[in-house]
Formats: C-alpha cells, sequence, structure tokens
C-alpha cells in the first residue's frame, strides 16, 4: 500500500523597508498678516498651513519632519526678520501651537525651534495630514516704518523630508531624517500701516483783575505717528471764535479774545488750514509741540471763569 503525503511549503518574504512604494506631496499656504498697526505696541497673529498627503502600495510607516528655516529676511536669536524695501526689519516667528508657546524651526537651526514630525501609518491609498502654522509679529515695535514687510521661503529655506520604519513605537528622529527632501516655496508678509495718536495739555491763563496788558501762557500737544508718517496738526476756532487770533473763551453774554500760535513770539497763528497748520514726520516716539496762547490787553468783562474748548485734528 501506498501512501502519500503532501507538503505544504511556505515562503515568507520581507521586503526592506526601502522597497516599498511610498511617496510625499506638500502644499504651504503663503502667512499673510495684513494691515499691522505697530503704534499700538501690540502683538498680530495669523496662521498658515501645511498640507501633506502620503501614499503606499503596502503597510507604511511613515515619520514626515517639516523644517522651516529663516527666510530670506534672516533671523536672529531665534527671531525672524520680515523686510521692506530699505532693509529694515518687522520681526516675527513662527510656532507650532496656538497659545505660541512652541517655537517652529528646523533641524539645522535650532535656534528658530524644533521642526514638526507627524506619523502616517496606512494601507493601500493616501492620507492627509493638516498642520497649521501659527505665526506672530512681536509687540513693542513702534520703530517700524510704514510699509509692506516681506520674506520668502524657498530652497534651502524649506526642507520637507520623510522616510519610512518598521515599529510604529519607535520613528526615528527629526534630527537624523534627511531623506526625500521637498522644497516648496512660500512667502511672509505684513502690512505695516501709518497711524498716529495724539494727546493735548490745557492751557491756563491764570487769574487777573483787568486786562489791561497782554498775558501769555503755554500748554502742549504729544503726537505719535509711525515712522516715515508726515502729519499735519489743526486746531480750530474753539466753540465761538472767528480765527486763529480770533478765539474767544465765554462767560455768559462775556468773552475774552484770545489766540494761539506755533511760536513763543506769537506770530505764527495755529489754525485749521493751510499755513496756519503744524506739520511733522513720525518718527515712532512722542514728539511735543509747544502751543503758545496770548490773551491781548482789551475791555475787562465780568468776574467770572472763562473758558473755551479747542479741538485738535491730526491728519496723516
Amino acid at each position: 500500500m501506498l501512501r502519500s503525503v503532501l507538503i505544504s511549503l511556505t515562503m515568507i518574504i520581507l521586503l526592506p523597508v526601502s522597497a516599498l512604494a511610498q511617496s510625499c506631496s506638500f502644499s504651504v499656504s503663503s502667512v499673510d498678516f495684513g494691515n499691522v498697526d505697530t503704534l499700538t505696541g501690540a502683538v498680530a497673529d495669523t496662521t498658515a498651513s501645511v498640507d501633506v498627503t502620503c501614499s503606499s502600495g503596502l503597510l507604511t510607516n511613515v515619520r514626515v519632519c517639516l523644517n522651516i528655516n529663516a527666510g530670506s529676511g534672516g533671523a536672529t536669536s531665534g527671531t525672524r526678520h520680515m523686510r521692506n524695501a530699505a532693509n529694515a526689519a518687522l520681526d516675527y516667528t513662527f510656532y507650532q501651537d496656538a497659545a505660541r508657546t512652541i517655537p517652529w524651526g528646523s533641524r539645522t537651526n535650532t535656534a528658530l525651534g524644533s521642526p514638526v514630525a507627524l506619523n502616517f501609518t496606512q494601507l493601500l491609498g493616501s492620507t492627509t495630514q493638516s498642520r497649521t502654522i501659527y505665526a506672530r509679529v512681536f509687540a513693542n515695535q513702534q520703530s517700524a516704518a510704514a510699509g509692506l514687510y516681506t520674506s520668502i521661503f524657498s530652497g534651502a529655506q524649506v526642507s520637507f523630508n520623510y522616510t519610512t520604519y518598521l515599529l510604529i513605537s519607535n520613528p526615528p528622529a527629526c534630527s537624523t531624517v534627511t531623506q526625500n527632501t521637498t522644497q516648496p516655496s512660500f512667502t511672509t508678509q505684513a502690512n505695516v500701516i501709518p497711524n498716529c495718536s495724539v494727546t493735548a495739555q490745557n492751557i491756563n491763563f491764570g487769574s487777573h483783575g483787568v486786562l489791561s496788558s497782554q498775558v501769555d501762557a503755554t500748554g502742549g500737544i504729544n503726537v505719535t505717528c509711525t515712522p516715515g508718517t508726515n502729519y499735519t496738526i489743526g486746531l480750530n476756532n474753539g466753540l465761538s471764535g472767528t480765527g486763529p487770533t480770533a478765539r474767544r473763551m465765554t462767560l455768559g453774554g462775556g468773552s475774552v479774545l484770545y489766540g494761539l500760535y506755533k511760536d513763543a513770539a506769537r506770530s505764527q497763528p495755529w489754525g485749521n488750514a493751510g499755513g496756519d497748520l503744524a506739520t511733522g514726520t513720525g518718527a515712532g516716539a512722542t514728539q511735543s509741540l509747544p502751543v503758545y496762547g496770548r490773551v491781548p490787553s482789551q475791555p475787562t468783562p465780568a468776574a467770572g471763569l472763562y473758558t473755551d474748548t479747542v479741538v485738535v485734528t491730526v491728519t496723516y
């Protein structure tokens, strides 16, 4: 009697990880802060996004590392710079989190922070993940001149790398991932807008029994404008005046005539139009302009407190 025995043979072929069909693609939106008012001294925030799509033909683990360097504007001690046409800097940086506490940098410039790491584990097909770039223009940059500031990220300024790995629990550190370099381009920009703020000091001519001689007093206007911003300051005629030197402080039906001037000699009236305007150029710091007042000699009205209100208008 013959007995036949079937022997089943099985071969398991282990493919090296590098042989698996794997590819990743990337897209980055531009970082646009829009109009930024640096005069307030506040931060300005915006966001952009990085989209990563990885495809494979077999079960694969993929480590993706998103390295972003300084950009064309350069960086100093972890602070990136956008530049205007005069090469002046506007300071900003990128973060990995919405709280803007974890900087986003690269393996080649760790002063800017660490790269963002993404992990993909997938079967057949493709998977997409997105990461938000949280960007911030730093506070207290009142010295930044108005205009457009930019920084371009291209070439070596952007290095998105990926590699496959075996154990899902043990992805490689981004400091070692240099394979499959992709270098998409994007731009960061901010438009610093001109702005001015103004405060005024009251003018007190004091107490006088009669107005038989002129009375002088001085006040002041403090104006702060974005550097390079040309401005004019006008003073209206008050509540009942008819001109820069014919303003009136009033009490009931009585009045005291007075004028406001740009110079200590009281020869340049300060009004609200033409040559009566004061002019200047912003420097990002407070500029103080004296206001010279004069009450000329005149018939003395009834005793009491005479007042007027003058509106200060800054045009820029």
